[in-house]
C-alpha cells in the first residue's frame, strides 16, 4: 500500500520530518504518514511516541498542539546553537532528579548556515583589517616555526583559560557521513592502526544517536581536540589499549561507539550542546525512562586523560545501574512488539478470512450465472426445436394441400410407383410423368396427413411458413440395383426413375443424431 501514497502535495518540511522518522524508526510509509500527521508533523514527537508504543492511548494532537512552533528552519534549530548564549541556563534546566543530564539530539548545521559571507561594502571596510590579520599570522607562523615551544606554550595557557570547545573555521565542512568518514581515515593514518581497531560508526551523531535510542543500546561519545597536548597520549594509552578495544568490541555490552575532533562543525556543536569544556572528552548515553519516557541522558562522563582501566570501571559501572532498567524498557517493547504482531496476524488472518469469503461468493455468483445460462440456452433450444416443429407441421399441411391428386386411369401415362415405408407398409401410387421427384418426396413426407384425411376435412387453408426450408430427412432408394434418388439432382419422376418403380424409404442420420446416440 505504500507505493499508492502520493507525497506530491507535501510541503519541503513536511518531506524532511517524515524521511527523519522513516530514517529512525525504519517503518513504511503508510505508518509513518498517518502518525505524523497525528502529531501535526512533529518529528521528535512522533518518533517518541513510536517508541514508547503509547501512540493510541495519549493524544499526539493535543501533545503538538501545546508544543512549541518549530523555527523556520527545522534542521538548525536541532544544533542547539541557542545553548550558546545561557549554557548554564541549559544545564541547570536539563538536570533531572536522579541528578542526570540529559543528552541532546545534535544535528549538523547544513554547510550553506555555517559562514555567512559579509555584504559587499561591509567587506571593502574591513579589508584593511583582514590584511593586517593575513600578513600577522603569517609572522606569528614563521616564528612559531623557529621557535616551537611558544605556539605551545600559547596553547597550554589559552586551553586553561577557555571554557568552550574550538574549531578550525578553514577546515572544509562536509556531510556527517563525509565527516566520519574523514575523521576515521585521519585518526588511522596518525595512529598507525588498522580499518575497524575500534568500532567507529560511520554516520552523524544524530543518525548513531537515533539508532541508540531505538535498539536500546549505549552510545559512547568521544570527542578529540588536536590543540591539547594529552590527546595523543589519550588515544594511545587509553582508546587503543587492548582492554578498552575488547571492552567496546562485545557484543553483549551494546556499545555503539562515535568520535570526532572539534575542528570538525559537527563534533563541535556536539561538543558545545554536551558542556565539554576539557579535552579529550568522553560521555556514555542510554536511554533513561526515569526521566521521562523519551531521553537520552549523559550517565558517565571523563573529561581530561584517564587511564584505560578507570575509564572502563566507570563505564562499567554506569552500564550495570541502568541493565536493569534497560531491560525492563526491552521487555516492555518487545510485548508492545507481540501484541501489534498478534493484531496484524489477526488482522491477516480476517483478511485471508475475507478473501475466501469472497472468492466463494464470486464462485457462487459465477455458478448461478452460468446455471441461468444454461438454462436460458435450454429454453432458446426448446422454443426453436417448438417453433421448428410448428412451422413442419405447417408446411406438411400445407403441401399436403398443394399436392395434385392421383391421376386416373384415363391418363396412360402416368407413373405408377411402389413405395415402402419406414414402418413396413407398402404404398402404390401413381403421378403424373412429368411430376417434379420433390412431388414424390412430399407425397411419402406427408402421408400420413394424406392417409388420416387431414388435408381435406381442414376448414382453413394452410399457408406456406415464411422463413421455412424445409428438409427432407429420408431418400428414396431401389433395391436392386440399389440406386439412390437424391433431390440434388432435380428432374421428373419418368426421367430419374421411369414408367414404374419399387422404392424404399431410408431415413438418413445426420452426425448430430449419432452423437447424441452416442450419449445415451
Amino acid at each position: 500500500m505504500a507505493d499508492t501514497l502520493d507525497l506530491s502535495h507535501l510541503t519541503e518540511e513536511q518531506q524532511l520530518a517524515l524521511q527523519q522518522f522513516t530514517s529512525v524508526t525504519d517503518q513504511d510509509l503508510s505508518t509513518a504518514v498517518p502518525l505524523l500527521q497525528k502529531c501535526q508533523w512533529n518529528a521528535q514527537i512522533a518518533i517518541t511516541r513510536f517508541f514508547d508504543g503509547d501512540a493510541e492511548t495519549i493524544d499526539p494532537v493535543a501533545e503538538a498542539a501545546a508544543a512549541p512552533p518549530p523555527p523556520a528552519h527545522s534542521r538548525r534549530s536541532e544544533t542547539l546553537m541557542h545553548s550558546l548564549s545561557s549554557p548554564r541556563h541549559s544545564t541547570s534546566s536539563s538536570r533531572s532528579r536522579n541528578g542526570l543530564e540529559e543528552a541532546p539530539r545534535v544535528v549538523a548545521t547544513p554547510e550553506g548556515q555555517l559562514t555567512q559571507p559579509l555584504p559587499f561594502p561591509l567587506s571593502i571596510l574591513l579589508l584593511p583589517f583582514n590584511l593586517t590579520y593575513a600578513i600577522f599570522q603569517r609572522v606569528f607562523g614563521a616564528v612559531g616555526y623557529l621557535f616551537p615551544v611558544l605556539p605551545r606554550l600559547l596553547a597550554r595557557i589559552w586551553s586553561g583559560r577557555a571554557s568552550r570547545p574550538s574549531r578550525d573555521t578553514g577546515r572544509k565542512q562536509l556531510n556527517p557521513r563525509d565527516t566520519a568518514a574523514r575523521f576515521m581515515r585521519e585518526f588511522e593514518e596518525e595512529y598507525g592502526v588498522t580499518h575497524a581497531t575500534l568500532p567507529f560508526h560511520e554516520e552523524g551523531y544524530a543518525q548513531v544517536f537515533d539508532i541508540a535510542k531505538r535498539d536500546l543500546k549505549y552510545f559512547l561519545v568521544v570527542l578529540l581536540s588536536p590543540e591539547h597536548d594529552d590527546t595523543a597520549p589519550f588515544v594511545r594509552e587509553t582508546l587503543l589499549s587492548p582492554e578498552f578495544v575488547h571492552f567496546v568490541q562485545q557484543p553483549e555490552n551494546n556499545i555503539l561507539l562515535w568520535a570526532g575532533t572539534v575542528q570538525d562543525a559537527e563534533a563541535y556543536q556536539v561538543a558545545t550542546a554536551l558542556n565539554a569544556t576539557k579535552f579529550p572528552f568522553a560521555t556514555l548515553i542510554c536511554h533513561t525512562p526515569s526521566v521521562s519516557a523519551s531521553a537520552m541522558s549523559k550517565i558517565a562522563t571523563s573529561a581530561g586523560p584517564v587511564a584505560a582501566g578507570d575509564l572502563i570501571a566507570k563505564l562499567q559501572g554506569a552500564m550495570q545501574t541502568h541493565n536493569a532498567e534497560l531491560e525492563r524498557v526491552k521487555r516492555q517493547r518487545e510485548e508492545q512488539q507481540a501484541s501489534r504482531n498478534i493484531r496484524q496476524e489477526q488482522e491477516s488472518a480476517y483478511e485471508r478470512s475475507l478473501a475466501q469469503d469472497r472468492e466463494k461468493a464470486r464462485k457462487k455468483k459465477e455458478e448461478a450465472a452460468a446455471k441461468e445460462k444454461a438454462e436460458r440456452e435450454e429454453r432458446e433450444r426448446e422454443e426453436r426445436a417448438a417453433e421448428q416443429a410448428r412451422k413442419l407441421y405447417q408446411w406438411r399441411r400445407w403441401r399436403a394441400q398443394s399436392l395434385p391428386s392421383e391421376p386416373g386411369e384415363a391418363v396412360k401415362d402416368a407413373v405408377r410407383m411402389s413405395i415402402r415405408m419406414p414402418d413396413g407398409e407398402r404404398v402404390v401410387r401413381k403421378f403424373r410423368a412429368d411430376a417434379d421427384l420433390e412431388e414424390l418426396y412430399a407425397f411419402v413426407e406427408c402421408y400420413d396427413l394424406l392417409s388420416n384425411g387431414e388435408a381435406e376435412v381442414s376448414e382453413k387453408q394452410a399457408l406456406e411458413p415464411e422463413g421455412y426450408e424445409h428438409d427432407f430427412k429420408f431418400q428414396l432408394v431401389s433395391p436392386m440395383p440399389r440406386e439412390a434418388y437424391g433431390l440434388e439432382k432435380g428432374g421428373s419422376i419418368r426421367d430419374r426413375i421411369g414408367r414404374s418403380g419399387n422404392l424404399i424409404v431410408e431415413k438418413i442420420v445426420e452426425e448430430d443424431d449419432d452423437e447424441e446416440a452416442d450419449d445415451q
